[in-house]
C-alpha cells in the first residue's frame, strides 16, 4: 500500500490543470498545461511513496504510475 496521498491530475474546472492529493477538497497546484501539472505531481508521488494517476479530460483514467509499493511489481 502507498504511504502518502495518491496525487490525481485533472482539468481544472475554470482554466488549466490541477493536482490534488487524494480525498483533497483543495488542489495543491494549479498550471496552465496538463505536461506541467503532469511534472510536479510526479516529483510529489515520488517523494511521498505513492501513486500518480492522471485523468483525462473526460474525467477517466488514462495513465497511472506506482512509485511506492507496486503489489503487482514487474516480473525480470
Amino acid at each position: 500500500m502507498a504511504k502518502g496521498k495518491n496525487q490525481h491530475v485533472t482539468p481544472h474546472p475554470f482554466d488549466g490543470w490541477q493536482v490534488k492529493g487524494a480525498r483533497n477538497t483543495r488542489a495543491t497546484v494549479r498550471t496552465a498545461t496538463q505536461k506541467e501539472a503532469i511534472s510536479i505531481a510526479t516529483t510529489i508521488a515520488k517523494n511521498q511513496k505513492s501513486e500518480l494517476l492522471v485523468h483525462s479530460t473526460k474525467g477517466t483514467i488514462r495513465k497511472r504510475n506506482s512509485y511506492g509499493n507496486d503489489p503487482c511489481p514487474p516480473k525480470g
